[in-house]
């Protein structure tokens, strides 16, 4: 006998990156902000009054809504919030793709199959390029589509023009393009701008790498607000207060500080690349980044003993054991003085290819 419904028995859940106990670890797997959030975060927590937790949170999240588009240059009726952009995810499977064939590249944000599996979507990948690059061509012979960009765990980013290719051929096919920009922060360029033309278009992010509140569960999704409301019917068919009141304070004072967020993202950019340049120049192969992480070819078939190497320094890296990513570990950049001490280490365990 079997209590459990054919869905729970045939998924295959997401596997989220170790989270150790032992803080003195160089914790470098999970693409966490190595920098403490806007100390205004702490202030707004701490005024939020404590008799007001008895009561349910507002659903909309209407003040952080309005600071999202304040900073982004949108209406609020373009704005959603949810649970963590996985969340916001979540929804927009279900609005948009539930009952379709969707088109993603085969290396991208791992969640999306489990998504799929869990929505009835029928999920058909497109190979990257041997560069590791997004075939735009590829994608085009289906939709809708759903892209990570800059994708993960690649860290490459897929340029504006060629974003618009996507933009256009769903929008002639009736179909939602979804950018998913977990990492925008860090990237030269995004896809905002094509929102005052395109209604089907998407876009998530999340508060939890450029804002460092991951661990407030916060992300959110800009779109035409026919998409939005979509999103809402999606929302309150599963839970109406997916945000609790000191999440919406403590993000709506992390967006506003826009000149907290812009030094540490700095900083973030300035270490990736000093890092990257070191590797490059030993001869490591590290593709160009525009996240706050680094996609390194450690060995020339298998770089889990390397990831072993680095554990036992005291160093956690991700490590992704498909055929195509096996020789890569993925690095999160940390802080200046973490890098010195990761790039030593991976001169040190990569081998040469």
């Amino acid at each position: 006998m079997s209590y459990e419904s054919d869905l729970a028995l045939r998924l295959v859940p997401y596997v989220a990156g170790e989270q150790p106990k032992n803080v003195k670890l160089i914790k470098l797997n999970t693409n966490e902000n190595p920098y403490p959030p806007s100390p205004k975060v702490a202030e707004a927590i701490a005024a939020v009054p404590k008799d007001a937790l008895r009561l349910y949170p507002d659903m909309d999240a209407t003040a952080l809504c309005a600071a999202i588009a304040k900073v982004n240059g949108v209406s609020p009726d373009m704005v959603f919030c949810g649970n963590g952009s996985d969340e916001v995810l979540a929804f927009a499977f279900a609005a948009f793709f539930a009952g379709k064939k969707l088109v993603a590249p085969d290396v991208t944000y791992s969640f999306y199959p489990v998504y799929a599996s869990l929505f009835g979507v029928e999920y058909e990948t497109v190979p990257l390029t041997a560069k590791f690059e997004v075939d735009v061509a590829g994608l085009m012979q289906g939709c809708p589509i759903a892209l990570a960009n800059p994708n993960a765990p690649t860290g490459m980013l897929l340029k504006s023009p060629e974003v618009r290719r996507l933009a256009e051929h769903t929008r002639d096919n009736d179909a939602v393009l979804l950018v998913d920009e977990a990492y925008a922060a860090f990237s030269p360029e995004n896809a905002l701008p094509l929102l005052s033309e395109f209604e089907n278009v998407l876009i998530t992010r999340t508060f939890s790498k450029s804002h460092a509140l991951a661990g407030m569960r916060v992300g959110y999704a800009i779109g035409s607000p026919r998409l939005i409301s979509a999103l809402k019917r999606i929302r309150d068919s599963f839970n109406s207060y997916p945000l609790d009141r000191l999440a919406q304070a403590a993000a709506e004072a992390a967006i506003l500080d826009t000149e907290y967020t812009a030094k540490t993202v700095r900083k973030v950019c300035e270490a990736r690349d000093r890092c990257r340049a070191f590797l490059i120049g030993s001869g490591i192969a590290c593709l160009k980044s525009a996240t706050n992480f680094l996609f390194v070819k450690a060995d020339p078939v298998d770089a889990a003993p390397v990831q072993q190497k680095l554990r036992e320094e005291g160093i956690l890296v991700r490590h992704f054991k498909a055929d195509r990513l096996k020789a890569w570990l993925r690095v999160t950049v940390g802080t200046a003085e973490d890098m010195e001490i990761v790039t030593e280490k991976l001169l040190e365990y990569c081998r040469s290819v």
